[in-house]
C-alpha cells in the first residue's frame, strides 16, 4: 500500500502578470510578470498542449509597463522581435537564444505607460471588403440583406482565412515604427531596425494630461493616443498634427479632466474602442470621433482590450475580474417603400462575461484561436474566441512560478532525507521527519503529514536572482547559480538537535572562464558538476570536477553523430537528466529535441529530434535500467528510449501510440516524474499540479473501458469545470491495490513536487490556493455573496 506523506508549509510567492504579447505567427505567447521575469507559452488550440517553454530572469527592479511583439527584417526571424517598456523609461528587448532582457533605449527619464507597433506588412486580412461593407457603422446592402444576425456572424468567421489581401505597405521597409505612449503627454516614435537599438523619428506634440495608451491605424497613417485628462486624440503621423479629439466622458459613467483612457483598439472596420477608468467600454466612427455605442458592465476601470481576428469581436478585462465580449451585430432598417432595400446598420452588442480571475485582470491577447488573460492573482486563463460563453475558461497555469526541488535520499547525515527549495534569492535545505502516516484512501480531509526543519540558508545579493540549483545525492554538496557566476558549497554537518548545519564555501579556479548566462540545469554526480552555458547563442553542456573545481570537458553538441557542431541560432537548453550510474548525460532544449552525451567517454552519443513535434515536459533514467530514458511531451505522450541502442524502447515500439485516453486527457500539464529508488520497480509517477497518474513499463496497457472514460474525462471536465471539483477529494484518491496501469489520483489543492520517499511511500509538496491569495498584496476583487 502507497503511503502519502503532505507538506503544505512551504513559502509560494508568485508574482502578478502584468502585460502580454503574441508573436507575429501566433504560436506563442509572452507574458511579463511584476517580479521582472518573462514566460514564453506555447498556444494549443484545446485544453492539452499548453507549455510553459522558456523562462527568463529579468531585471527585478524594471517594472514592465507594456509588451509587443513586431517583426523588423532577419534580425526578428518568424516570431519577430519581443520588446518590452519599462515604468522608468527604457525600452528592453527579449533575447530569446541567450535569454537575457537587453535595453535598447535607455531610460528617456520619463515613464513609459504603453508600447504599439505599427500593423506589420505581411498581416493578410481582406480589409477592402470589410472597409467598403462597413463604413461609419453601416453596410452596404448588397452584402447584408437578407442575412441574419446569426447567419451573418458565422459566416464572417468562415471568411477570416479565405479572403487574404496585404493591407499595408510601409514605404519604409527597413524598419517597423514603434510608438511610446510616454507621462509627459507626448507620444514619441522609433523604428525597430536590425541595429541593436532603436532609432528616433519624431514626437508628437504635447498634451495637457499623461499619456497612458496608444495604438495605429490599419494602414499606419495615423495614431490614436488616450491621455489621463479624458480625451482621445486622432493624429497624422506624417505631418505630426491633431485631426480631431474625442471627449470620452461624454458616451460613460464619468466625465472631467480625471478620466483615464488606458486602453485603446483601431478596428478595420473604421471603429475606435476605448476603455477607460469608470468601466465604460465605448466604440466611436474612427473618421469624425462620434461616439457609436458606449457600455458600462465593468464595475472597475477597463485595463485592458483586445480584439478576434476577423475584428467582430472585442474583449475587455478590468479591474473587477471580469472578461467581456461584445460582439459586431446587424440590424436592418425596413422602409414602407419596397422599391428601397432595407438598410443595414452595424451595432456593437453586450454578449456575456466570464469571471475566473480573484484579482484584477491585466492583460488580454489574441493567440489564433484562443484569447488568453491574466491578472493580479498571477494565473493565466485561456477562452476560445468563437464559443466565449460556451465553455469555461482553463487554467493553464494552475501553479504559477512553481519553485523548483529536489529531494536526496539516504543521505551520509543518518540516512535523513533532504530537501532543496529554490526561492528567488534565497536556498533552502530542509530535513525531512515523517509523523504518523495515513493511507491514500483514508477519508480524511489529508493524507499523512511530514515535518521540515531548516538545515541550511544561502542567500544571494538582492540585485541578483538564483537561476538554477542542484544537490549531490549524498547531500554533501550543493551548488546554484545567478546571472552571473555558479557557487559550490560543501554541507560538513548536521546537527539533529538543534536542526542547523555547517557550511563551506567552495570556489571555481580564477582562471576558469565564466559564461555570460550559466543555464538551467546543473547536476552532480560521482564527483562531477553537469552544467550548462551559453556563449553568445551557443549552449555549451560542460563537465566539472567538484573536488578540484577544474574543468573536466565541455560538450560540442551535434545534430548527428559526427557532425559538425550547432548554428548560433540553435534554441536553448532548458533541461538536463543524468543517469544513476553516471553514464549519460541528457540535455533538452525548449522545442524537445533531445541531445545523449556519454560520461565515460566525454563524446556525443545521440541525437533525437523532437518527439511528435511537441516539448519536453518532464524526463528521468530509470533506476531500474540506466540505458532507458523516461521523456514526456506537452502532448501527453510518453516516450521509452533505449538509449545505449540510440532507438525507441520495446515498451514505446508497442505502445506510445496506443495510451489510454484517459492519459492523453491528462488533466494539466505533466511537470515531474517520480520513480520508486528500487533496481527491481518498473513503475514510474507522472504528475502535474492537479493530478497524478501511475504508469507501470512491466504491466500491459489496456484500453478504455467505460469506467477509465468516466474517470478519466468526467475527471478532466470536473477540474476545468469553473475551475473547481465539482465533488468533494477528501484526500488523494487513488487504487494502488490491485491497480491497473494508468490509475489516476486527483490531487485537492496545486501540487508543487512529487517524490518517492521509499518503494511504499510518497512526498507530496502543496499549497491550499487560498493560503497563496492570501500572501498577495492587492486584494481580491469583492463579491457580493446574495442573501448577506
Amino acid at each position: 500500500m502507497l503511503k502519502v506523506h503532505r507538506i503544505s508549509s512551504v513559502e509560494w510567492n508568485p508574482s502578478a502578470v502584468v502585460a502580454l504579447a503574441t508573436s507575429a505567427d501566433s504560436s506563442q505567447v509572452a507574458a511579463a510578470r511584476a517580479d521582472g521575469s518573462l514566460e514564453i507559452w506555447l498556444v494549443s488550440p484545446g485544453s492539452v498542449g499548453w507549455h510553459r517553454q522558456l523562462t527568463i530572469h529579468g531585471d527585478p527592479n524594471s517594472r514592465v509597463s507594456s509588451l509587443v511583439w513586431c517583426r523588423s527584417g532577419p534580425r526578428g526571424g518568424p516570431l519577430g522581435r519581443l520588446l518590452s517598456s519599462s515604468i522608468d523609461g527604457s525600452v528592453s528587448e527579449w533575447d530569446l537564444f541567450d535569454l537575457r532582457q537587453k535595453k535598447v533605449l535607455d531610460s528617456i527619464g520619463i515613464s513609459i505607460w504603453q508600447i504599439a507597433a505599427e500593423p506589420c506588412n505581411d498581416l493578410l486580412v481582406d480589409v477592402k471588403q470589410e472597409i467598403k461593407s462597413h463604413e461609419n457603422g453601416h453596410a452596404n446592402p448588397s452584402f447584408t440583406s437578407g442575412v441574419s444576425e446569426e447567419e451573418n456572424s458565422e459566416s464572417e468567421d468562415e471568411d477570416d482565412d479565405k479572403n487574404a489581401v496585404e493591407i499595408h505597405d510601409h514605404n519604409d521597409a527597413k524598419h517597423t515604427r514603434l510608438a511610446l505612449a510616454c507621462d509627459d503627454g507626448c507620444v514619441r516614435i522609433y523604428g525597430v531596425s536590425d541595429a541593436e537599438k532603436l532609432t528616433y523619428i519624431k514626437t508628437l506634440p504635447r498634451v495637457s494630461g499623461r499619456t497612458l495608451s496608444v495604438t495605429w491605424s490599419s494602414d499606419a497613417t495615423r495614431i490614436y493616443s488616450g491621455s489621463s485628462d479624458g480625451f482621445i486624440r486622432c493624429w497624422d503621423v506624417k505631418l505630426a498634427h491633431e485631426i480631431y479629439r474625442i471627449t470620452v466622458g461624454l458616451g460613460g459613467l464619468q466625465s472631467g479632466s480625471d478620466l483615464c483612457i488606458w486602453s485603446l483598439l483601431a478596428l478595420r472596420c473604421g471603429t475606435i474602442v476605448s476603455g477607460d477608468s469608470s468601466g465604460s467600454v465605448q466604440f466611436w466612427d474612427d473618421k469624425f470621433g462620434t461616439l457609436l455605442q458606449a457600455h458600462s458592465y465593468h464595475k472597475g476601470d477597463v485595463n485592458a482590450l483586445s480584439a478576434a481576428p476577423s475584428h467582430n469581436r472585442v474583449f475587455s478585462a478590468g479591474s473587477d475580474g471580469q472578461v467581456i465580449l461584445y460582439k459586431l451585430s446587424s440590424e436592418s432598417v425596413g422602409s414602407s417603400d419596397r422599391k428601397f432595400v432595407p438598410e443595414a446598420i452595424k451595432k456593437w452588442i453586450y454578449v456575456g462575461y466570464v469571471r475566473a480571475h480573484t484579482h484584477d485582470v491585466r492583460a488580454l491577447t489574441i493567440a489564433v484561436p484562443i484569447s488568453h488573460e491574466a491578472g493580479d492573482d498571477t494565473k493565466l486563463f485561456a477562452y476560445s474566441v468563437k464559443e466565449f460563453t460556451k465553455f469555461s475558461p482553463h487554467d493553464i497555469c494552475p501553479a504559477p512560478q512553481r519553485m523548483p526541488m529536489q529531494l536526496v535520499l539516504k543521505t551520509v547525515f543518518n540516512q535523513t532525507p533532504l530537501l532543496l527549495i529554490q526561492a528567488a534569492h534565497s536556498l533552502d535545505i530542509y530535513c525531512v521527519r515523517l509523523k504518523n502516516t495515513v493511507s491514500d484512501t483514508s477519508p480524511g480531509p489529508s493524507g499523512g503529514l511530514a515535518s521540515t526543519d531548516l538545515v541550511a540558508r544561502v542567500k544571494c545579493k538582492a540585485s541578483r536572482k538564483i537561476i538554477c540549483s542542484t544537490i549531490s545525492s549524498s547531500g554533501t554538496s550543493f551548488a546554484y547559480s545567478d546571472h552571473l557566476k555558479p557557487n559550490l558549497f560543501e554541507l560538513k554537518k548536521i546537527n539533529q538537535a538543534r536542526a542547523c548545519g555547517l557550511l563551506t564555501k567552495g570556489s571555481f579556479p580564477r582562471n576558469y572562464r565564466l559564461p555570460i548566462t550559466w543555464f538551467l540545469a546543473l547536476i552532480l554526480h560521482v564527483g562531477w558538476l553537469c552544467r550548462n552555458d551559453i556563449w553568445f547563442g551557443h549552449f555549451e553542456p560542460q563537465v566539472v570536477d567538484v573536488g578540484s573545481a577544474e574543468l573536466v570537458h565541455a560538450f560540442t553538441p551535434c545534430r548527428k553523430d559526427g557532425g559538425e557542431s550547432l548554428p548560433p541560432s540553435e534554441p536553448p537548453i532548458t533541461k538536463m537528466f543524468t543517469s544513476t550510474d553516471g553514464q549519460w548525460l541528457a540535455a533538452i532544449n525548449c522545442f524537445g529535441d533531445v541531445y545523449i552525451f556519454n560520461l565515460e567517454t566525454l563524446r556525443q552519443h545521440w541525437f533525437i529530434s523532437r518527439l511528435d513535434g511537441a516539448s519536453v515536459t518532464a524526463g528521468g533514467f530509470t533506476p531500474q535500467n540506466s540505458n532507458v530514458l523516461i521523456i514526456c511531451t506537452s502532448s501527453n505522450q510518453v516516450y521509452a528510449l533505449d538509449v545505449e541502442a540510440k532507438q525507441l524502447g520495446e515498451w514505446s515500439m508497442r505502445h506510445t501510440f496506443s495510451l489510454p485516453r484517459r492519459y492523453q486527457e491528462f488533466p494539466g500539464e505533466v511537470i515531474g516524474l517520480s520513480f520508486q529508488p528500487s533496481s527491481s520497480s518498473s513503475s514510474v509517477i507522472v504528475y502535474s499540479p492537479r493530478a497524478m497518474c501511475m504508469i507501470d513499463f512491466g504491466m500491459p496497457v489496456d484500453r478504455d473501458d467505460d469506467t477509465d472514460l468516466a474517470n478519466g474525462q468526467g475527471l478532466t471536465r470536473k477540474l476545468h469545470s469553473n475551475g473547481a471539483l465539482k465533488r468533494k477529494l477528501h484526500g488523494l484518491e487513488s487504487k494502488h491495490n490491485g491497480r491497473r496501469n494508468f490509475d489516476f489520483c486527483a490531487f485537492r489543492d496545486p501540487v508543487l513536487f512529487v517524490e518517492h520517499l521509499s518503494k511504499s511511500s510518497l512526498l507530496v509538496i502543496d499549497k491550499p490556493w487560498l493560503q497563496v491569495v492570501d500572501t498577495f498584496d492587492a486584494q481580491p476583487v469583492h463579491r457580493h455573496i446574495f442573501g448577506t
